[in-house]
């Protein structure tokens, strides 16, 4: 099935009589087996929130000793993807020969460009053990220009990223500027990606965007009188904003600048439905390059 759509647009202008919510999205859960993955977007409703296509909450799980996180090889074109966990690790691998274990707090951004590889399973060492795991996976579309760049991978350790206390809230810029600071993470357009723990009663100021959405991880909150309960995603206004917790709350505020209509189908997402055909038959052909080290087994194209 093709997934394709516009972007949620906001006026430019600041209209203060406006609501502070144009669209509450609520997951859609799936069951992956010991552990549940919430997914906000892409919907039929709203496909894109600036640069965002795709934005999954996976657990919070608690695995036993035994299989837990095992993802096959499989691939992405034209997109950015986003891994970051509150819990738990990770072992990522991919087509350029990265291996890398992703813990809490690091953020690792893996730029597919043009093509790239990748599979998302355990290390041995932990598979063993009784352990959680809890993070959010999300993808960024690239500018047009970069669509078809060399593959990249990044990793930013959790004590690179910047953390600060903003009115008795202590929160981390993941990706873009804000409240003054600017994240190294790498970025291919305006890109926000903030992370903050509001302890209850607590209020916190929204930084702007272009476009922007918050997701509440756990914990219920306020936006200027409207209620938003856990696990659910609200496409901002484009105003002022103030956040209050209603109770102890976790969120994550993503937005930026709108690129465009992006077609998407399985791991696949283009500015142009033409190139996802390519590579569509290029992964059917076996034409994409093999994970090291990961190459026995890999997810076929959904049919």
């Amino acid at each position: 099935m093709s997934h394709s759509g516009d972007p949620v647009q906001h006026s430019g202008d600041e209209d203060p009589t406006q609501g502070s919510v144009q669209q509450r999205i609520e997951p859609r859960e799936k069951d992956l087996g010991g552990f549940s993955v919430r997914r906000l977007l892409p919907t039929a409703a709203c496909r894109q929130v600036g640069p965002w296509v795709f934005f999954d909450h996976m657990g919070p799980a608690q695995f036993g000793p035994g299989p837990g996180i095992n993802v096959r090889p499989h691939p992405h074109i034209h997109l950015a993807t986003v891994t970051y966990l509150f819990e738990g690790e990770m072992l990522h691998r991919d087509s350029l020969g990265t291996e890398q274990v992703i813990y809490p707090g690091d953020v690792n951004l893996m730029v597919a460009g043009r093509g790239i590889v990748h599979s998302e399973r355990e290390r041995p060492a932990i598979i063993a053990t009784e352990r959680p795991f809890h993070g959010l996976q999300l993808w960024l579309a690239l500018p047009e220009s970069d669509e078809e760049m060399e593959p990249a991978f990044y990793h930013y350790p959790q004590e690179d990223l910047p953390q600060l206390e903003v009115q008795g809230v202590p929160l981390r810029v993941m990706m873009g500027s804000a409240y003054g600071v600017k994240s190294p993470v790498k970025t291919f357009a305006e890109t926000l990606y903030i992370e903050a723990q509001l302890a209850k009663g607590h209020t916190l100021q929204l930084p702007a965007a272009p476009q922007r959405a918050l997701y509440l991880v756990d914990g219920e909150g306020e936006l200027d009188g409207d209620l938003l309960p856990a696990y659910s995603m609200a496409i901002l206004a484009n105003r002022p904003l103030t956040l209050q917790a209603r109770t102890d709350l976790r969120i994550a505020l993503i937005g930026g600048e709108p690129l465009g209509r992006r077609h998407m189908y399985w791991n696949f997402v283009s500015s142009k439905s033409e190139r996802i055909e390519q590579a569509k038959e290029d992964w059917r052909e076996g034409r994409f390059p093999k994970v090291p080290g990961d190459t026995e087994e890999f997810i076929p194209l959904p049919s």
